[in-house]
């Protein structure tokens, strides 16, 4: 969506050629390039661009070896994908789930990894350039603690905090939940879908191995409900002492 300047509904209207069902095994963030030209076409924005997307430390002094001349666009965009990978590897890796047991162990180790980046060395250097620097994100996350029991068609996505589908059963008191999704932008697969929410610390689990998969998921970070975690992103404007 921050690519595209689009909600999710008009994405796969406009590019059903790049959007991505929740039950398909390609990744959703193939196409931010294409999607960025997209959008400064349709506002007839002609500048020369580029897009970086930086996923381990080779790609990142990668990154810093071409900055110099990356100067000479008017816009660049660079994806750092550092902070997600860490809320995953919390769910999915024992060391990592023992290193960050709170927010706040979470939060210094991703002030760590800041601290020795890459994205902070290029920060250090473009503060010595005529240029701006725009920081935002798509989705904060939350440390889930309750759960919320939910019964869905096979099709149903796994998201823990949020999922879509035909005949969704739970307690709605406990979730947001729309029969609705086009008031919202949101893509609906048949006449009948379903979107629900979770809100605060709660995630969605189903009676199936129930106590397992709590216990598993609890205490994880999780992104894709309605806390103000999730969806208060910070948007940071820096400007060169230079300008």
């Amino acid at each position: 969506a921050i690519f595209s300047g689009l909600m999710p509904s008009e994405i796969e209207k406009q590019f059903p050629q790049y959007w991505v069902n929740d039950d398909e095994e390609e990744g959703k963030n193939l196409h931010e390039n294409e999607l960025l030209e997209s959008q400064l076409k349709r506002n007839k924005m002609e500048v020369k661009h580029s897009y970086t997307k930086i996923l381990n430390q080779q790609a990142g002094k990668n990154f810093l070896d071409v900055l110099p001349n990356l100067m000479k666009n008017q816009l660049n965009a660079v994806v750092y994908n550092f902070v997600d990978m860490l809320s995953h590897a919390r769910t999915d890796v024992a060391v990592i789930k023992e290193l960050a047991a709170d927010e706040a162990a979470y939060r210094s180790i991703a002030h760590s990894w800041f601290l020795h980046s890459t994205f902070y060395e290029a920060l250090k250097w473009l503060a010595e350039k005529k240029v701006r620097v725009v920081i935002t994100t798509d989705h904060g996350t939350i440390r889930v603690k309750r759960p919320v029991k939910i019964v869905g068609e096979r099709d149903t996505n796994t998201n823990l905090r949020y999922k879509h589908g035909r005949n969704l059963s739970l307690d709605e008191k406990e979730v947001f939940m729309t029969r609705k999704p086009e008031r919202f932008f949101l893509p609906k697969k048949n006449v009948s879908t379903a979107y629900v929410f979770a809100y605060e610390d709660r995630f969605f689990a189903y009676p199936n191995n129930y106590n397992y998969f709590v216990n598993l998921y609890k205490d994880t970070f999780q992104h894709g409900g309605i806390s103000m975690e999730e969806v208060v992103v910070p948007f940071v404007q820096l400007k060169s002492k230079k300008i």
